[in-house]
């Protein structure tokens, strides 16, 4: 029944648009905690890279999954599922609202979408091979041969173009005999579990948001970015945590390979790729809707909209006794 399902507020947007700031405020006003949907923040140490909010940004809200794995492990969609899921149902067994918000929209659409992973034992010599062929052929040559066996997951990887991910779509083919469509579509015959209400930001002027990421790395530039960066560097090889934008880019500046100046513009560049990325993902959902920061004339404007939006679907505010 529908009415047994756990509402969840999902908020997406791509990075620099101000998920932060309107969760925390959503979550004020509807009592909700925020389980983090960012596949970065969830390491420790990675503060500045990932733009991971500080303690006074949170303002008191609970936040979780953030800020819980060294950056040598290795975290996978599959885990972030089975322990949102977990947390998400005992934020609601407590009367409060689960509020999911992030820019790593596989998360975010395989919690709400209820879909199960057939992790099965790992294959160590498989995925070795895997990766020699992707160092050697590159990741265009791993998404044809994605393509070659599971046509739609393929296309989303080609947004996302995350190699770990890439392989591990291969790995559970090969391993199994069933591509991650079918067990997608499998997971969903069996329904979820949850009743989301999805609403993401964004910019008609897609200038603004670029001078957004802009401002931002500048501002990380002068956080310390650079000792972040480095401890990062003198530290750990993760094959995960590697991904984060903000590390690689820096990284031929230490090496002595380019100028300062030369990896801050491909780091801007990059986080501005990486943002039309997460715009495309998100631009698949139908059920998403949309607000425009450039519509309205401030934060204040934009949030009484969203919040009118979500007390006019059920939502109840939070009125303390």
């Amino acid at each position: 029944m529908e009415d047994k399902k756990i509402k969840i507020l999902c908020v997406s947007g791509p990075t620099a648009s101000g998920k932060t700031a309107l969760s925390v405020a959503l979550a004020k006003e509807f009592s909700g905690e925020i389980i983090s949907a960012d596949s970065m923040q969830i390491y420790k140490g990675m503060d500045i890279a990932t733009a991971k909010p500080s303690l006074e940004e949170k303002q008191g809200i609970p936040h979780h999954l953030m800020d819980f794995l060294d950056p040598d492990e290795v975290y996978s969609v599959a885990q972030f599922v089975a322990d949102a899921d977990k947390i998400a149902k005992d934020i609601a067994a407590r009367g409060k609202l689960p509020i999911v918000a992030g820019g790593t929209g596989l998360y975010t659409d395989s919690l709400v979408n209820g879909i199960e992973f057939s992790e099965g034992e790992v294959d160590f010599e498989l995925r070795a091979s895997l990766q020699s062929k992707l160092d050697t052929e590159g990741i265009d040559k791993m998404l044809d041969l994605l393509e070659s066996v599971d046509h739609e997951i393929a296309q989303k990887m080609h947004i996302e173009r995350n190699p770990k991910r890439i392989i591990r779509a291969l790995e559970i083919y090969y391993t199994t005999g069933i591509n991650m469509t079918e067990q997608n579509r499998r997971s969903k015959e069996k329904g979820s579990c949850y009743q989301p209400v999805r609403i993401a930001l964004n910019f008609h002027d897609r200038e603004k948001l670029y001078q957004r990421i802009n401002d931002r790395v500048d501002v990380m530039l002068d956080m310390g970015l650079l000792q972040e960066c480095k401890n990062y560097l003198d530290n750990f090889d993760g094959t995960t945590s590697k991904q984060a934008i903000g590390y690689k880019e820096l990284k031929p500046y230490f090496d002595n390979e380019k100028s300062l100046e030369e990896c801050i513009e491909t780091l801007k560049r990059s986080t501005r790729r990486y943002a039309k990325r997460q715009l495309t993902w998100l631009s698949r959902d139908p059920e998403i809707k949309w607000f425009y920061v450039d519509d309205y004339k401030d934060f204040d404007d934009l949030y009484s909209h969203v919040r009118s939006y979500l007390t006019n679907k059920g939502f109840d505010l939070y009125e303390e006794t």
